[in-house]
């Protein structure tokens, strides 16, 4: 299905009340309750828009929460789902919480069937690389190397490049490595979909996304990494046993990457983040007595365009 402006419009409206409610909650130190603030007014505001999908990235087991989970359908449910829904109406609680930059309201859309179901798996490897280098790295070589090659592709030095890392002791070696070549490591608590979006992005400060994160986050960021004309990879990564064995058990293979194609397999996608707290991508809520100003990064994979918005909203 075509996604018309007024469909577009109408998603925008989904992230930014979701952000607008977790606002509410930034710098509290409250992350669950400023999650559940925006997954709720999330899903109020899907309810209100002629969609018809099902939520195959969502809160899920692992925040535990009682809506916005995977396989619940959205919209018109007497019709076979049209599309496959991806969610995260905070990315970034810690940061919501303690009042920090990067936090965003997230969704994604695919049509239906063509958007990766990781499963039990809450955890994926990932290697984000900006459109120069597309096509010319294997996430199997060693970290090493795929700097070089990105650095020859974007016909700069190594010391130039700038690799996003999440900042948790699973990474020690990696960054160890990476900083041995003498590239520029940008060390980050969270917020791994911004860094894989940073990394697609040939002008940002990012060149490269390495490392393991959150599953569902590169799932909901694959189509929009597709349409920025960067390259991705994939590999489920369990952090714990019963994960593991839970991966195991549906048969899922920890030792195979994913091509982006694999991740979101069309091209007719849609990203939006709604900024709640201000990071690299878009700027957060700017609260007045009359006025909250929003702004929205809006991505389509039909045209390839991305967008940044800015609404105005009188308060009441």
């Amino acid at each position: 299905m075509p996604l018309s402006n007024a469909f577009i419009h109408a998603l925008r409206v989904v992230t930014e009340n979701a952000a607008l409610a977790a606002f509410d909650w930034v710098g509290r130190g409250e992350k669950e309750l400023g999650d559940g603030a925006a997954v709720d007014a999330m899903r109020d505001a899907l309810a209100r828009i002629p969609v018809c999908g099902e939520i195959v990235i969502g809160e899920g087991e692992k925040d535990e929460a009682p809506h916005l989970f995977r396989g619940e359908r959205i919209g018109c449910l007497e019709r076979e789902p049209e599309w496959d829904i991806a969610v995260d109406p905070v990315e970034g609680t810690t940061f919501l919480a303690h009042g920090l930059a990067g936090s965003m309201a997230v969704i994604g859309l695919a049509p239906r069937g063509t958007m990766f179901d990781p499963g039990p798996a809450f955890y994926m490897e990932k290697l984000v690389v900006c459109g120069p280098a597309r096509g010319k790295v294997d996430p199997r070589w060693p970290p090493e190397q795929i700097v070089a090659a990105v650095a020859e592709a974007m016909k700069k030095p190594v010391e130039d490049v700038t690799v996003f890392v999440l900042d948790k002791p699973r990474h020690r070696d990696l960054v160890a490595r990476l900083r041995a070549t003498g590239c520029r490591v940008s060390l980050q608590a969270a917020g791994d979909v911004a860094g894989a979006l940073l990394a697609a992005i040939t002008e940002s400060p990012v060149d490269i996304l390495m490392g393991t994160g959150g599953t569902p986050e590169g799932v909901l960021v694959a189509g929009a990494v597709n349409a920025l004309g960067g390259d991705m990879f994939g590999r489920l990564d369990p952090q714990r046993p019963d994960e593991a064995a839970a991966v195991a058990e549906a048969g899922l293979d920890t030792t195979r990457w994913y091509g982006l194609d694999e991740l979101t397999s069309s091209n007719d996608t849609l990203f939006c983040a709604t900024g709640i707290t201000s990071g690299h991508l878009c700027s957060g809520i700017d609260r007045t007595a009359k006025l909250d100003r929003i702004q929205t990064l809006l991505i389509s994979g039909r045209t390839r365009e991305r967008q940044l918005l800015t609404t105005w909203r009188a308060r009441n």
